[in-house]
């Protein structure tokens, strides 16, 4: 009798049982304790804690910093903690979908390891000690299977047949956080292709928001978001090239930074249209605090990653840049000015992320800065020129790799890039685009320097506060628009950093029937707007510098989250 190989449905769902199963039995929750979406959308705090123990909660709710600080002295173990998390990791799987790949055992040994070595010379092994760190499914980890969500990738190395050396490959980057003493142990979900606002595929399906399960996590680095939302990490790597680190974060209620290209190491990692590097994908830090964010960006950029990713640039990390703000202009002794940028062209926010922004404007002015109106090169031409760049190839990248298992392409996908290849730009055509690129950012550059004549500080604007997306989160049974609002940080290379500013409430956020919509867009977009359902979402905004600009960045945004925390 001949034999059919297995169809694409049979091998996603090979794989997300396979995954399931590396579960330890006494960390598996009883199906009927697991509740719908719909009858439990919070499975935050107390919720996830009724499935750990004290002294879990203990470790996996502490930031990365304090617990870096209690396993380089040895007053917590390794094992201890990288055990708890990874028993709230899978936890927190089972309840949004967020891991693509599980290897606890291979963690806790590394773990077991650190620990002996600490015994035996009473020293860490770096400045990351025992400190869990998750990865999107872009990383490649030793030993450890990159889907990037295709079911055409399963059982290959990135689509193709392996030679064995893949068993041992690893992205520069988590070879540099295994030096720091770090301990990976789980990659995450995110959209096949890597380029969807949203975390869907056809292996894992939907990652749920972990603070309202109606609500989408976010994408690209979805996974990401909901994990260390449920505190199942304390700290990941994420990659964003056109808003896939500070959607999720946002929409998760944490904080999130998108470098400029060439600050972190990208060398090894999988990626979508690789060798596109008009506007470039990057990587960096989600985590729950701003704190957790420097102490990272800190302790990777002391690796000296320049030699040995070639794209790195040769830029230790800047404290001075760095250094904890007082936040009220009379402490810090000068006045701070904050760009205002409120919406994008086709679409005003929605009732809590207007409310959001305006929070922020108003304690930004509360503390004696200084807010201006943030008029520069239209923010529209500015997507525009980023969709070109992720069209280059006419998608024939992303229907390659999704040809390779006959899978079904996500539908938001299709949007961008159809059902079928379309012809590539010619290099001529590349050219006059990176000509078009090169322009754009400078005029945007010299309007920026132009406000120095809008500031009391003579300097031009500090930074630039803008809302991630027109919405709070996306509901899964929605369409909503929503990229206008990021990937022109990404289309001018700049420093962007996410920080959490309030939820949902349906008794505020409400859409006055006076409201007049912008465009038919936007009409779309509020008439599906629903603050009941979406009640509890997080609602974040973004802190836009210039290039490079990530201590200062990262400075402004804990400045402001404690002067919020205050409020």
């Amino acid at each position: 009798m001949g034999s059919t190989a297995p169809g694409w449905k049979d091998k996603a769902d090979a794989k997300r049982q396979a995954v399931l199963d590396l579960i330890p039995a006494a960390w598996r929750l009883p199906a009927p304790t697991v509740p719908t979406p719909k009858e439990q959308p919070d499975v935050t705090g107390a919720y996830v804690q009724q499935f750990l123990s004290p002294r879990e909660i203990e470790l996996t709710e502490a930031d990365a910093p304090t617990i870096v600080a209690h396993t380089s002295t040895g007053a917590w173990t390794a094992t201890e903690v990288v055990s708890a998390f990874c028993h709230r990791a899978a936890i927190a799987h089972q309840l949004t979908s967020c891991l693509h790949e599980i290897f606890f055992g291979q963690a806790i040994a590394e773990a077991k390891r650190l620990d002996e070595v600490f015994a035996a010379t009473e020293k860490p092994t770096g400045p990351l000690h025992g400190l869990p760190v998750s990865f999107k499914d872009q990383f490649h980890v030793r030993g450890v299977e990159t889907t990037m969500g295709y079911v055409g990738w399963i059982g290959t190395f990135e689509g193709r047949r392996g030679t064995g050396k893949e068993k041992v490959y690893e992205s520069e980057l988590v070879r540099e956080i295994r030096a720091l003493g770090g301990v990976p142990f789980c990659k995450t979900s995110l959209p096949h292709t890597v380029m969807s606002a949203e975390t869907w595929n056809n292996i894992v399906g939907f990652t749920r928001n972990p603070h309202n399960r109606l609500m989408s996590s976010g994408g690209s680095s979805g996974g990401e978001g909901a994990l260390i939302s449920l505190k199942g990490s304390p700290i990941g790597f994420g990659t964003d090239i056109g808003g896939s680190i500070r959607l999720p974060a946002a929409f998760c209620g944490i904080y999130g930074i998108r470098p400029s290209f060439g600050r972190l190491p990208y060398a090894g990692a999988a990626n979508s249209m690789p060798g596109q590097n008009s506007i470039p994908s990057v990587c960096g830090p989600l985590a729950g605090s701003a704190a957790t964010l420097k102490m990272m960006m800190q302790a990777v950029l002391a690796q000296q990653p320049w030699l040995h990713d070639p794209a790195v640039v040769d830029m230790p990390w800047r404290e001075s840049l760095a250094a904890v703000l007082p936040a009220s202009a009379e402490e810090l002794g000068e006045v701070l000015t904050f760009g205002m940028c409120p919406s994008d062209e086709t679409s005003a926010p929605t009732p809590p992320v207007q409310r959001a922004f305006n929070m922020v404007k108003a304690l930004i002015e509360k503390l004696g800065h200084q807010t201006i109106e943030w008029k520069p090169p239209s923010h529209a031409r500015a997507v525009e020129l980023a969709f070109k760049a992720y069209i280059a190839d006419g998608g024939a990248d992303i229907h390659h790799h999704i040809g390779l298992s006959g899978e079904p392409l996500q539908w938001r996908i299709i949007d961008h890039y159809g059902t079928e290849p379309i012809p590539p730009l010619t290099a001529v055509q590349v050219f006059d685009f990176n000509l078009e690129l090169f322009q754009f950012r400078r005029d945007y550059l010299d309007y920026w320097n132009s406000t120095a004549a809008l500031t009391k500080s003579g300097r031009p604007v500090d930074a630039v506060l803008a809302p991630v997306s027109s919405i709070a989160a996306i509901q899964l049974d929605k369409h909503f628009h929503i990229a206008g609002y990021t990937p022109w940080v990404n289309t001018l290379d700049y420093t962007a950093a996410v920080f959490p500013v309030t939820k949902v409430d349906p008794a505020i956020d409400v859409v006055e029937e006076s409201y007049v919509p912008l465009t038919d867009l936007d009409k779309a977009i509020h008439d599906e707007y629903n603050p009941v359902t979406q009640a509890n979402t997080p609602v974040g905004l973004q802190l836009v510098g210039r290039r490079f600009h990530e201590e200062k960045i990262l400075a402004l945004v804990e400045m402001l989250s404690t002067a919020l925390a205050k409020e």
